[in-house]
Order: structure tokens, then C-alpha cells, then sequence
């Protein structure tokens, strides 16, 4: 499997995933450890990818979401975006109804 399959896999098996730095637990970067805070307020569980771990899938994620930057929100397979979208979602109460939609609908 090439990395693009790898992605495309990854997103399809999980609702939600966060492409970060570090993990939930010991993020590595502020960006990463304010985009978990939002996430694990919504209440539901998340799939991440630690892209330290893996330079390739670092370097192609950028290719194949068009976003320089991480983390990266996938929800739902489509990119969400990045931590300061994802902290203005949190706070206007978008972030939670869309990840509680993906969830549900991924149970069905």
C-alpha cells in the first residue's frame, strides 16, 4: 500500500482523526495540545496519527490536503483544518454538532 492509499484508509476507517504532533496524552507541539483540548471537550472519542513518527505520511499529508501545517481535523474524511479553526469551532459550538454527526453516522 503507498501512502496516498494509507491516507485515504485512515480516513476512511475513522469519523474523526487528527493528524499531530505528539499524542493526546504528550503533544509536541501548543497547536497540537489546543486542538486535543477542543476535541476531547466534545466528548466523544477521536483517532490520531502521530506525524512525528512517520516523515513520508508527514510530507504527503501536506500534498494530499493542500495544508502545510499541523495538526490537521479530518471529520468525516474531509479536512476540517488546522488549530485556529478548530479552537473557533470549539467555541461557536460547530466543532462538537460536527463531530457528534460523524460519530453517529459512522454507528449507523
Amino acid at each position: 500500500m503507498d501512502i496516498n492509499e494509507t491516507i485515504k484508509s485512515q480516513l476512511e476507517e475513522n469519523p474523526v482523526i487528527l493528524y499531530m504532533k505528539g499524542t493526546p496524552q504528550a503533544p509536541q507541539c501548543g497547536f497540537s495540545a489546543r486542538t486535543v483540548q477542543a476535541l476531547m471537550a466534545c466528548g466523544e472519542r477521536f483517532a490520531f496519527v502521530n506525524i512525528l513518527d512517520n516523515q513520508e505520511l508527514r510530507e504527503a499529508l501536506k500534498i494530499y490536503s493542500s495544508w502545510p501545517t499541523y495538526p490537521q481535523l479530518y471529520i468525516g474524511g474531509e479536512l476540517v483544518g488546522g488549530c485556529d479553526i478548530i479552537i473557533e469551532m470549539s467555541e461557536n459550538g460547530e466543532l462538537e454538532t460536527m463531530i457528534k454527526g460523524a460519530v453517529k453516522s459512522a454507528e449507523a
